[in-house]
């Protein structure tokens, strides 16, 4: 949901964009097909998966099957927080935006309706930019590459709003933690409710496919 409206907003900012997925070990492979099929519809420059075996170092019940996925909201970080997902993500990110030259990355991170996520956080953000400016090519040169999340500070009933005025198919998005093959969701997980939520907040149908239906 988040990354497919992000990258909707980046196109209407009239950015030509290339598509970045990880296949860093999560749990199903649905989000990653999920994601292939929005990046063919979109006209991208290109889309590319790169694969991280972030599971290896284990710590998230999205990478480490012996940790159940939690369908209950909990107090604090949740277990399915991903060790330095998001820093690993960016640092590719900022990789391939030095290779083609991008002036801006634009990243799904909400620090409104989230699970309390530190590398979701605006601080986190900032930090990350001034990091950037500092160990690139073109930061030192005087042209640093923009991070922009432009979701940080939209709840997700904004969220699924702004994506329906971009022409956003939310039945052709993943976000659930443990979807199936099919890639229908659970409706229990957090990434369910937070869903759930923001369908219900913007006044339209849940589009989500479920393992029930």
């Amino acid at each position: 949901m988040d990354s497919a409206t992000c990258l909707a907003i980046a196109l209407a900012d009239g950015f030509a964009c290339h598509a970045l997925s990880f296949d860093y070990g999560q749990r199903h492979e649905a989000e990653l097909r999920a994601a292939a099929e929005i990046a063919s519809c979109t006209g991208v420059i290109s889309h590319r998966t790169l694969r991280l075996d972030l599971g290896a170092l284990g710590g998230s019940a999205l990478t480490d099957t012996s940790i159940a996925v939690p369908e209950a909201p909990a107090e604090g970080i949740p277990v399915t927080y991903v060790p330095a997902r998001n820093t690993v993500f960016l640092s590719f990110a900022l990789a391939l935006a030095e290779v083609t030259d991008a002036d801006a990355i634009y990243a799904g991170m909400n620090a409104v309706d989230y699970s309390g996520y530190p590398d979701c956080r605006p601080e986190y953000i900032d930090a990350f930019q001034v990091m950037a400016n500092r160990a690139t090519r073109r930061g030192v040169e005087g042209r640093p590459v923009e991070i922009r999340a432009p979701l940080l500070r939209l709840s997700k009933g904004q969220i699924v709003r702004r994506g329906l005025e971009l022409g956003v198919d939310f039945r052709r998005t993943v976000s659930c933690y443990q979807a199936d093959v099919q890639g229908r969701a659970c409706g229990r997980c957090d990434a369910c409710r937070l869903r759930q939520q923001g369908f219900a907040d913007a006044g339209v149908p849940d589009a989500t496919r479920y393992q029930a239906d």
